[in-house]
Order: structure tokens, then C-alpha cells, then sequence
């Protein structure tokens, strides 16, 4: 992962040929043609990356294509314009009039309102499930016409690690797709390994890295798979610009020791907090009694920046709101991944609709960005004054 992240594109075969390290930009909407034949030929190829028009795809965003499918162990990536179009895009494309989508409760706020919303619209019904939920549990909840199985993992907010394996088993007998959102994980977890039949990146985290771009990745497992999210991906006019894709590439570059670093960090700091009195527990799944915690250590290679942290019942979220306004270094911001520090509330954020997944107290989610972990738990401690004062 981390020599696809720093290479590929941009040297050897598949570099350019002018010798510089990265491929330039390239932008343009108009692609001319020798003769109509040519034109006509090349038109029909669309599923490989053949130059038709701008909004197909340009040699900038198939070099990100290509690196993004090495990172996640696919076989073909598509580049859309947000993390959330990487969740619809593939939604849509296996999702028909009818049908029945099974989604986790923990999942992030947007993707469940697109359910509620546009799915319901298109006559698509979905159920939400347990993240923790076992083999018969799962077996229980599929129907007839259950098309779709989504896994995000670790969940929005509560960071529960779900038994991927397990559920692309029961999916895959049934016949339908499983679909992961892996944003998290994108540098610790190879989805394809584990049964995914799509995997889902909201490049405007890690791999953008600098809170600059908005750009999301669908990257599938195999070409029949492929094809429908392609033609998907095509009807929808999704893609990203050339200037975003190749400031996803350059952030790319980076991925490995930034992330390297962050996750350390992170891990120290959730460690501090975990021994803090004002903290019920501390959502990491790198730490014992963490939601799926097993499974962490089964299937990932490491943890990244982004966890959660329940308080105490007898600290409310006005008080939670009131610490977090106090954070000097935290910034408060509703994206993570980035080289900078954020906290953001979890109540009232998210939405739950299964009495297993709500939190016995007020939870913040934090992200660990590049600062001094020093600094970041000198901050914290005048934050958590802050807390207790507002509780008494």
C-alpha cells in the first residue's frame, strides 16, 4: 500500500514521459478525433479508460483510479465527486424498484438519510441492523428480494468493528452484494480479502489529506461488478475534477507516514482518556473492550486517527458542548483525516434507531491530526475542567 500510495502514476511504465515525478493535470472536456469511425470505436470502450470526453474520465483522474485500486486490493476503481456520491453511486447501481437494503445502525448520518429519503422514493425498503449482530441474526433479517448487504466498519461515531468475513459469507449465499464503507481504513484494511464486493472511499479524508478537496472512490472486487457500477457511475455524470484528482494524488504521496504518525498518536491519546474518571469508555478498536475489538485484531494491520469517547451519565451534552468550545488546539469541524486536530459532539449528530447502539452518556468523536500528542492532551485537560464545571 504505502509504495502504490508514493509511486504509482508517477514512475516507470506508467509514468510520464517528460520525467517528472508526478503526472501532470490534465484538464479539458472536448476530446478530438482523427475520423467518425475513431470517434465511434473508441466510444463503445467504456469501461476501460479510454479517452471520450471530460466527464468519462481524464488521464489525471484514471492515474488516481489506478492507485487507488492497488491501495484497496481491487481490480477497478471509479472516481466520483464526494465521499457520499462513493456510498449512492454503487446504491444505486445494485439497488432496484422492490428490493430490500440491510444497513448497520452505526452508519454515517448522510447515507442513512439517503435511505430514508431517495431509496424509499425509488420504491427501495431499508432495515437497519445490529453492527454486532451474529451469523443467525443476520440469516433472520435477509429477505427474498434483500439486494444490497452494507458494512461500515468501523461505525460513524460508535466505531464498532463488524465480522466482515461472516456477513460477506451470508450475503454472497443469498445473492446479494456487500458493499463496504472503508474510509477508516484504508491503509490498515483490505476489504477484497475479506469478501467485499465494492469498497467505498471518501477521499476527502485521509487520502487528500489536507482538508482541502472533496472526492470520493468506488473500487470493486471484480469486471462484472465493475460494469454496473461504471455504467452507474456514467449515467449519474459523476466524477471529480481534474484539479481535485491530482491534489488527491499529491496528498496520496504522503499517506503513509502521515498516517504513521497520526495513528500513534491517537492511540496515546485514547489511552489518556481512558483512564480518565469523567470517561465511561473510549471507542478504539485498537482497545480492549471496544466494540468488535476482536475482529480488529483479526483482520486489520493497524488503527487509525479517528475514535470516540462516552462520558459518564452524570455529565450532560451541554456540558460536552461546553468543553469542546473550550478546546484551544482541537478545531471543531465535521470531516476528519486531515493533518489537523478536531472534536466534534456525537449528541444530538447522529442517529439511532436500535436501543444496542445508543451510548449510556453524552460521546464525542475526536481526530488525531499532526500536532505535538502533548499539546493535544494539555488541551484536552482544560477541556475536561471545563466539562466538570459546567456539570456541577
Amino acid at each position: 500500500m504505502v509504495r502504490a500510495a508514493r509511486h504509482a502514476g508517477g514512475d516507470g511504465a506508467d509514468g510520464p514521459e517528460d520525467g517528472f515525478i508526478n503526472p501532470p493535470v490534465t484538464r479539458g472536456s472536448t476530446v478530438l478525433f482523427p475520423s467518425l469511425q475513431a470517434l465511434r470505436e473508441r466510444g463503445s470502450l467504456r469501461y476501460g479508460h479510454e479517452l471520450t470526453y471530460g466527464a468519462c474520465g481524464t488521464p489525471t483522474q484514471f492515474h488516481l483510479e489506478a492507485v487507488i485500486a492497488e491501495i484497496e486490493g481491487g481490480t477497478h476503481s471509479q472516481i466520483v465527486s464526494s465521499g457520499l456520491a462513493a456510498v449512492t453511486t454503487p446504491l444505486l447501481a445494485f439497488l432496484a424498484a422492490g428490493g430490500h437494503c440491510l444497513m448497520p445502525d452505526c452508519v454515517y448520518g448522510p447515507t442513512r438519510r439517503f435511505c430514508g429519503t431517495m431509496l424509499r422514493r425509488m420504491g427501495v425498503e431499508t432495515s437497519f441492523y445490529e453492527p454486532m449482530l451474529s451469523e443467525p441474526d443476520l440469516r433472520a433479517l435477509l429477505r427474498p428480494n434483500t439486494q444490497v448487504v452494507f458494512v461500515e466498519s468501523p461505525g460513524s461515531h460508535s466505531f464498532e468493528v463488524q465480522d466482515v468475513p461472516m456477513i460477506a459469507r451470508v450475503a454472497h449465499a443469498h445473492g446479494a452484494k456487500l458493499l463496504v464503507d472503508n474510509t477508516w481504513g484504508i491503509h490498515v484494511f483490505q476489504p477484497f480479502a475479506h469478501g467485499a464486493d465494492v469498497s467505498i472511499q471518501a477521499l476527502t479524508k485521509y487520502a487528500g489529506g489536507h482538508a482541502d478537496l472533496v472526492v470520493g472512490a468506488v473500487t470493486v472486487a471484480d469486471d462484472r461488478t465493475w460494469h454496473a457500477v461504471r455504467d452507474a457511475a456514467l449515467q449519474l455524470g459523476q466524477y471529480a475534477s481534474p484539479d481535485d484528482c491530482w491534489l488527491t494524488l499529491r496528498g496520496l504521496r504522503t499517506l503513509g507516514v502521515r498516517l504513521e504518525r497520526q495513528s500513534r498518536s491517537a492511540l496515546l491519546v485514547a489511552e489518556w482518556f481512558a483512564g480518565r474518571d469523567e470517561v465511561a469508555r473510549v471507542l478504539h478498536p485498537a482497545l480492549p473492550g471496544s466494540p468488535g475489538h476482536e475482529f480488529w485484531l483479526r483482520d486489520f494491520t493497524g488503527a487509525s486517527s479517528l475514535f470516540g469517547v462516552v462520558f459518564r451519565p452524570g455529565f450532560d451534552a451541554a456540558a460536552v458542548d461546553a468543553m469542546v468550545d473550550a478546546l484551544g488546539v482541537f478545531g471543531i469541524g465535521e470531516s476528519w483525516g486531515g493533518y489537523e486536530s478536531l472534536a466534534l459532539p456525537s449528541n444530538p449528530t447522529i442517529t439511532r434507531t436500535l436501543e444496542s447502539s445508543r451510548f449510556e452518556g453524552p460521546a464525542c468523536r475526536f481526530h488525531i491530526g499532526l500536532e505535538d500528542p502533548e499539546e493535544l492532551i494539555a488541551d484536552l485537560e482544560g477541556g475536561l475542567a471545563v466539562l466538570r464545571a459546567a456539570s456541577e
